[in-house]
């Protein structure tokens, strides 16, 4: 799954840029206020963060409308609830005996972007995401709790203000990340506030 998706992905990115009539790249970093939908998870909001690269490719003689690939490192952060236990009534906890989740991602959005002014840029897209956190085990069986990709979808806009970019999305998980079992469905969910700033 993961090499067809960065093969499509590859693939839309050579032919964007082979019909591109404006291209722009640079960094951006925010946060996150994310949470894991779920009966195992405490509902609320937490504070995590995202920094990465995007491109901004733009079509067309008026450039209203083009595309924006990026690569993040994305954190998603949440805490097991008093509901999440085994058959025998134990709360199940991560690795280190924390009722806390840290999973880090590398995500890589690719975004529709509307160009409704110089100043205001809507954007959507899905977004694909690759586990990379090396502490995703429950200490009691060892067994890993999320699966190791997640795909999403994001609506937000971005405000331009010449090279510096000041964005606000919202971000659904599409996939069940529960590696464990079916019976409980766990989707990310997170609001993302940044910065971007054109480098080039």
């Amino acid at each position: 799954m993961k090499k067809i998706s960065l093969s499509l992905f590859s693939i839309l990115m050579l032919a964007s840029f082979s019909f591109a009539q404006s291209l722009h790249v640079g960094a951006k970093a925010g946060a996150n206020l994310t949470k894991i939908d779920g009966l195992s998870f405490n509902d609320g909001y937490q504070l995590g963060y995202q920094l990465g690269a995007f491109a901004e490719i733009d079509f067309g003689k008026n450039k209203n409308i083009g595309i924006q690939p990026e690569v993040l490192f994305n954190q998603t952060n949440s805490q097991f609830s008093s509901s999440f236990k085994d058959i025998y009534g134990n709360i199940l906890l991560p690795a280190g005996g924390d009722d806390k989740v840290k999973l880090n991602y590398l995500s890589i959005p690719v975004l529709l972007r509307i160009n409704a002014s110089k100043l205001l840029t809507l954007q959507a897209g899905p977004q694909f995401s690759i586990l990379i956190d090396d502490k995703q085990n429950l200490i009691e069986n060892g067994t890993t709790a999320f699966k190791s990709g997640d795909l999403g979808a994001i609506v937000g806009a971005q405000i331009n203000l010449g090279a510096l970019k000041v964005y606000g999305r919202y971000v659904i998980g599409l996939s069940n990340i529960n590696e464990i079992d079916q019976q409980d469905k766990w989707k990310n969910q997170q609001v993302q506030l940044g910065v971007g700033l054109r480098i080039l």
